[in-house]
C-alpha cells in the first residue's frame, strides 16, 4: 500500500499520511509517527533489498554470530531479556541466575535483611562507573525512582571537584551507603580511581568497605578477584558478550532498577515485547526499521542531519545523554565493513521539552536545516497534580509539544514522534529496545559494524601513554635541575613538546614544590625545576 508524499501546506494530505504511516502496539500502548519525515514511497521501496539483508544480519546476531570482530566476541544483549535465544545452555543459565540474584539481593537490601555494619539498614547507593556503566543506571533511577527504594548518587567522572562534592553530600550517610563499582574489564582507570577515593573516605569515617561493597564485572577480572579475596558483600557477573552501551538489561541496569524499588521483570518483559515487534520483516510493521529508514533517508545515507531528542518529561531528561552513547558510539565509524573510509555517524543532542523550546527551538525553526527532531511524549500525567483555575500542567506540556511540532512542520523541518501511554518499567524497557534495534538496523543500512569501538580504544591507549609520560617527567625533575620544555623532551627522547607543556602546566597548578620561570603564555620561555628545600 502506498502513502501520500509529505505536505506541510495541506492538512488533509498530511492527515492521510499520518494515518497510513502510524505504528501502534496495542498491548504496550506505544505509538510511532514518522509521517513528518520527508521520505517518499519510492524511497522506502528503494531500501527494501538492503533492509532484507539488515533483517538477516540482525537474526544472525541474535543467533550468536561473532559481531564484535575486534574482540572476536558475540553480542548478546537481546538474550538478556529472552534467555531462550542464547546460543548455548551455559549462557542461558547464567542470564536466569543473574536475574534471580539481582532480585533476591535487592529485596534483602531494601527489607534490611542485609544490613551495613552497626546500622539498621542501607539508605543510599554510591554508583561508580563510566560510560554505559553509569548512563544506563542513571537513566533507570531518574526515570523509575520508587519511594520504597534507596537514594542514588553517582561517580561517573574523575573530576576531583566532582568526586569531593558527591562524597561530601553523602558524608553523614557513608556508613549506611552501598558502594557499587562497575567495570567490565576490571581495570578501567576511571572507576578504579573513583573507587579508591570513595574507599578512603569511607574508611576514614569508620566504615567497612568489604561489608558495604558490590562489584559488577567479568568473572576473574582484576576487580572480581579483589572483591572475592576481600569478601565483598556481593559480586555480579558481566559476560564478555555484553557491551557497555547495551548493558542496561544486564545486572548493570537491573541492579539499580531493583534497588530503586522497581520491578526488573516488567522492565525485561517490555524490552522482550519490543524485540518481538522489531523482528518483523515488513518495514511498515516494524517500528525500529521505520525509524532507521527515516534516519537514513533524512541524512542521505551519510548522517548529514543531526538527531535532536526532545523528551517532554523531566523523568526522561537523561535519555538524550543515554542515546548519545548508544547511537554515536555504535554508528560513528571511520571505515565500513569493506574497509572503505566513510566517516559515518549520527550526531545526537537534546535535553527536554518544554525547556528547550526556550533554548534552541528558535534555531531549529528558522536556522540551518541540518537536523531532525525526535519528540517523546507521555500521555498520563501525575495523579498528584491538582487542577487550579481549570489549568493542568500536563495540558500545557502537551500543547507545547504539539505547538513546537507544528511550528517546525510549517518551516519544512523534519520530525518523528514517539508516544508512551505512561512511563513505567515495561514502557521504558520497550523504548530502550526500540532504539537498540533501530541502531542495529541503521548500522546495516550504512554497512558499518555497530558493535565495536576502535575510536574509544584509541583514546584510552593515548591517555595511558600520557600518564606514563607524566611519571617520566616527574622522575626527571626530582633532581632539582631547571629545564625547559624542549630540554625535557630531548632528554626523554620524545618527539612532541606539547604534551610535556600540558603535563607541566597541570602539575605546577597542583603542586607547590615546583619553581617556574618564564610565562605560560609563551611555552618556549618556560623553565621549571623542583625545589629540594
Amino acid at each position: 500500500m502506498s502513502f501520500p508524499e509529505f505536505s506541510a501546506s495541506s492538512p488533509e494530505i498530511q492527515w492521510q499520511r499520518f494515518c497510513d504511516l502510524l505504528w501502534f502496539h496495542d498491548d504496550l500502548k506505544i505509538w510511532l509517527d514518522v509521517s513528518r519525515m520527508q521520505f517518499t514511497f519510492d524511497d522506502f521501496e528503494a531500501l527494501q533489498p538492503v533492509l532484507g539483508k539488515a533483517f538477516k544480519s540482525m537474526a544472525s546476531l541474535e543467533a550468536g554470530a561473532i559481531s564484535n570482530t575486534d574482540e572476536e566476541r558475540q553480542v548478546g544483549h537481546y538474550w538478556l531479556r529472552q534467555s531462550s535465544l542464547a546460543p548455548d545452555f551455559k549462557a542461558a543459565e547464567l542470564i536466569t541466575q543473574q536475574i534471580n540474584l539481582v532480585d533476591d539481593f535487592s529485596k534483602k537490601i531494601i527489607s534490611a535483611e542485609l544490613k551495613p555494619p552497626n546500622n539498621e539498614r542501607f539508605t543510599d547507593v554510591l554508583w561508580i562507573g563510566i560510560g554505559g556503566s553509569a548512563l544506563g543506571p542513571l537513566l533507570m533511577t531518574r526515570a523509575l525512582k520508587n519511594k520504597s527504594g534507596l537514594k542514588f548518587h553517582f561517580l561517573d567522572n574523575i573530576d576531583p571537584n566532582g568526586i569531593n562534592n558527591v562524597l561530601d553530600q553523602i558524608n553523614s550517610s557513608l556508613k549506611k551507603t552501598l558502594f557499587i563499582i562497575v567495570s567490565k574489564s576490571g581495570g578501567t582507570p576511571e572507576p578504579r580511581v573513583s573507587m579508591e577515593q570513595a574507599r578512603l573516605k569511607l574508611e576514614q569515617n569508620g566504615g567497612i568497605w568489604p561489608a558495604q561493597s558490590v562489584a559488577i564485572t567479568m568473572k576473574n577480572s582484576r576487580l572480581d578477584n579483589q572483591a572475592r579475596n576481600e569478601c565483598w558483600l556481593q559480586r555480579f557477573d558481566m559476560p564478555d558478550w555484553v557491551g557497555g552501551r547495551t548493558s542496561i538489561t544486564s545486572s548493570v541496569g537491573l541492579l539499580p532498577t531493583a534497588l530503586a524499588g522497581c520491578n526488573i521483570r516488567n522492565f525485561l518483559d517490555g524490552a522482550a515485547q519490543m524485540d518481538e515487534a522489531t523482528r518483523d520483516i515488513n518495514l511498515r510493521q516494524n517500528p525500529a526499521a521505520l525509524m532507521a529508514a527515516s534516519w537514513f533517508i533524512a541524512g542521505e545515507g551519510k548522517g548529514k542531519r543531526d538527531m535532536v531528542v526532545l523528551p517532554y518529561r523531566d523523568r526522561l531528561e537523561v535519555f538524550s545523554r543515554y542515546l548519545q552513547q548508544l547511537i554515536m558510539e555504535s554508528l560513528g565509524k571511520k571505515i565500513d565493513r569493506t574497509g572503505k573510509v566513510v566517516n559515518q555517524g549520527l550526531s545526537v543532542y537534546g535535553n527536554k521539552g518544554s525547556t528547550d523550546q526556550h533554548a534552541y527551538v528558535q534555531q531549529l525553526r528558522d536556522g540551518l536545516d541540518n537536523f531532525f527532531v525526535t519528540f517523546i511524549e507521555t500521555l498520563e500525567d501525575s495523579k498528584g497534580s491538582p487542577t487550579i483555575n481549570d489549568e493542568r500542567p500536563g495540558d500545557f506540556l502537551s500543547g507545547f509539544l504539539q505547538g513546537t511540532r507544528s511550528a517546525l512542520t510549517e518551516s519544512n523541518r523534519q520530525s518523528l514522534t514517539i508516544t508512551l501511554q505512561c512511563i513505567d518499567e515495561r514502557r521504558l524497557g520497550a523504548l530502550i529496545a526500540l532504539f537498540e534495534r533501530a541502531v542495529g538496523i541503521y548500522g546495516e543500512l550504512i554497512d558499518v559494524n555497530s558493535y565495536h569501538q576502535p575510536g574509544v580504544e584509541a583514546g584510552k591507549l593515548a591517555a595511558a601513554e600520557i600518564l606514563k609520560l607524566q611519571v617520566k617527567v616527574e622522575n626527571l625533575l626530582d633532581d632539582g635541575v631547571s629545564r625547559s620544555v624542549s630540554n625535557i623532551r630531548e632528554i626523554l627522547g620524545e618527539s612532541n613538546s606539547e604534551p610535556i607543556y600540558w603535563i607541566l602546566r597541570h602539575l605546577t597548578a597542583n603542586d607547590n614544590n615546583y619553581e617556574v620561570q618564564g610565562s605560560w603564555g609563551y611555552p618556549a620561555s618556560i623553565k621549571i625545576c623542583k625545589s629540594l628545600n
